[in-house]
Order: structure tokens, then sequence, then C-alpha cells
């Protein structure tokens, strides 16, 4: 399966932009493997200043703890590449904004970095409303850094969609 491209990527983030301002909602986006891919593809869309908050880029560990309030113990347990982690991101980025709606990833886009329990591909998206519980879900995308990332966005995106269903 080919990873999406930009045109995929655009029309995913202007649906879901429309999903977001049909429900009144503000997303925030807390990244890390994707370096602020999903909030450039957000942004891309006119208008969407009605239903954009903000987007954090936490690549450190010491960023994922300053901007998301991520545990110094989960990141020492678990790593940054988990379910633990990809939930407290999700969290803090609705506590350190005023969306109502949340999305975290972090993972390994490769080309190293994997080990045998965590290999390239392997990324944990999150997703959360205001008041409400974080899902987490990780994935196994296959390619080069590239295709890994924009797998990553598109499965953010659809998962957005799938929460304001």
């Amino acid at each position: 399966m080919q990873p999406p491209n930009d045109t995929e990527l655009a029309v995913l983030a202007t649906a879901t932009g429309q999903l977001l301002l049909a429900g009144r909602h503000m997303l925030v986006t807390a990244e890390s493997c994707t370096g602020g891919w999903i909030a450039k593809c957000m942004t891309d869309v006119a208008g969407s200043s009605a239903w954009f908050d903000c987007g954090m880029a936490a690549y450190s560990y010491e960023a994922k703890q300053a901007l998301l309030g991520v545990r110094p113990q989960t990141l020492e347990q678990h790593g940054a590449v988990s379910r633990e982690c990809v939930v407290e991101m999700v969290s803090g980025a609705l506590v350190h904004s005023g969306a109502s709606i949340a999305v975290a990833v972090t993972g390994i886009a490769g080309p190293s970095g994997g080990s045998d329990d965590k290999p390239v591909g392997t990324v944990w998206i999150g997703w959360k409303r205001r008041g409400g519980y974080a899902r987490a879900e990780v994935f196994h995308f296959e390619g080069d850094r590239d295709a890994v990332r924009r797998q990553t966005v598109a499965t953010a995106l659809r998962g957005i969609a799938h929460l304001l269903a």
C-alpha cells in the first residue's frame, strides 16, 4: 500500500476541519515523530483558525515533560514510544491549550532507532476529547521515514474524524 500523497493529506485535513467546525471544536496536536506535520496539514486549510488552536512538536524527553507534562517516570519505565507516553501527551496537550480535541503521536520513523520490541515503523497515536478518556492505538507502518510519517499523519486525521463521528 502506498503512503498518502500531499493531495490525499490535504483532502483528509479539509474533511477533518469541516467536522471540527461543525462540532464547534478546537484541535491541539502533540507531535513527536511527525515534527508538526499534522499541524501543518491542518493549518494549510484556509479558515483553519476557526478550529485549530495550536500544535506542539515535542521531540525530546525534556520537551515532552515541559510542554505536555509527561512524567519522567513514564519515560524511564516505558520510553517515549509507548501507550503510557502517548496518553500523557494527548492529555497534557488538552491541559496546556484551549482546545477541546487532541491528537498525539510518538514513534520510530527510522531509518534507525528501532529495536526488536519496537521496530522502525512503530507508532503510538492517541486521541482525546476534553473531559473524556484517551484512546491510544499502536501501528506498525512500513516504508522509509517519509512513508512512516505520511501514514502517521493520515491515520491521526482519520482518528479525529472517528472521534467526532
